[in-house]
């Protein structure tokens, strides 16, 4: 897919599957504008904080006029039930949905013709670990959030999520249990995540809209039980 000279804002852009989004994309030839908190060549900032996201938004304007594609990345976790304070809760909602709503917001009238917002949630969106609230409840809104958007931004802007599931963001390569327990027989890579981002953006996805897709090589499908694939309950 060619996306030379497309203006693209990719937030946790600096390290894990925001890094390997924006390396794809220069690949295929669009200006990349991460935010994150970790050192990178564009601009370093807390999405939790309002400012911090129109001094962003003013600088990739400048810079560019127009954008055409925000993939919504950067999440964190501050555990859940047991050990997460009301406040951590809040910052870890305000990283995982105030921050791609606002953007989306900011940027409303810069998007050009044939724009799309990608949101990743998780598989986590519909199951859990213990002691992740913070984490899920974050990843269960922005899925929300992308269907409210869908349809505020109808006509001008596509907005679609995804869902991964296990990626290592090492590309270990896992054998056993680990691997069968997904029906591909492997564990996910951020290059599955990257693939379907850019295929969302394009126009090949033009009918696409409001939708999310669970990218987990079918581990949520699958039913596990003691001793089932090397499983086992001790």
């Amino acid at each position: 897919m060619d996306f030379t000279n497309k203006v693209v804002v990719v937030t946790g852009g600096a390290k894990g599957i925001g890094k390997i989004i924006s390396e794809e994309f220069r690949k295929a030839g669009a200006y990349v504008c991460i935010i994150d908190l970790l050192e990178n060549d564009y601009f370093v900032g807390d999405i939790a904080e309002e400012n911090t996201l129109i001094n962003f938004k003013e600088k990739v304007i400048r810079d560019y006029g127009k954008l055409d594609y925000l993939i919504n990345n950067a999440m964190l976790s501050h555990g859940g039930i047991n050990n997460c304070s009301y406040d951590d809760f809040n910052y870890v909602l305000r990283v995982g949905i105030s921050a791609p709503y606002m953007l989306a917001k900011l940027f409303v009238d810069y998007f050009n013709k044939g724009a799309s917002i990608i949101n990743i949630s998780s598989s986590r969106d519909r199951m859990s670990q213990p002691n992740t609230e913070s984490y899920t409840a974050a990843k269960g809104g922005i899925v929300a959030l992308t269907h409210a958007l869908a349809v505020s931004l109808a006509g001008k802007v596509r907005v679609n999520s995804i869902s991964p599931g296990w990626i290592d963001t090492d590309f270990i390569h896992y054998e056993g249990p680990d691997a069968y327990q997904h029906p591909v027989r492997r564990v996910g890579n951020p290059l599955d995540i990257a693939n379907m981002v850019m295929y969302l953006c394009s126009d090949k996805a033009g009918f696409i809209t409001g939708e999310n897709i669970c990218i987990d090589g079918g581990m949520t499908k699958q039913m596990i039980y003691h001793d089932d694939f090397g499983w086992t309950l001790s």
